[in-house]
C-alpha cells in the first residue's frame, strides 16, 4: 500500500514538470543576434568534429591534416 501512495506520488510530480516544461520550452526561431551566434557556433563545431574523425581514421595525410586543423583553430 505504501509502494503504491509513493508510486503516485512520483508519477504525479513527473506529469507535473512534464506539463510545466511543455509551457516554459523557449521558441526556436527568429533571426536575432543570439540565435545567429549560436548557429555559427554548431557549424564551426561540426567543421571540428570532421577533421577529428578524419584524423581518427586517416592514417596517411596527416601533414594536410595538421594544416586544416591549424586553419580551424585560428577562427
Amino acid at each position: 500500500m505504501v509502494v503504491l501512495i509513493v508510486l503516485i506520488g512520483v508519477i504525479g510530480g513527473i506529469v507535473k514538470n512534464r506539463h510545466r516544461h511543455e509551457h516554459k520550452a523557449p521558441r526556436v526561431g527568429g533571426g536575432d543576434a543570439e540565435t545567429l551566434r549560436l548557429q555559427d557556433e554548431v557549424r564551426q563545431m561540426k567543421d571540428r568534429i570532421q577533421v577529428l574523425e578524419r584524423v581518427i581514421t586517416d592514417t596517411h595525410g596527416t601533414v594536410g591534416l595538421d594544416h586544416e586543423i591549424e586553419r580551424l583553430r585560428d577562427r
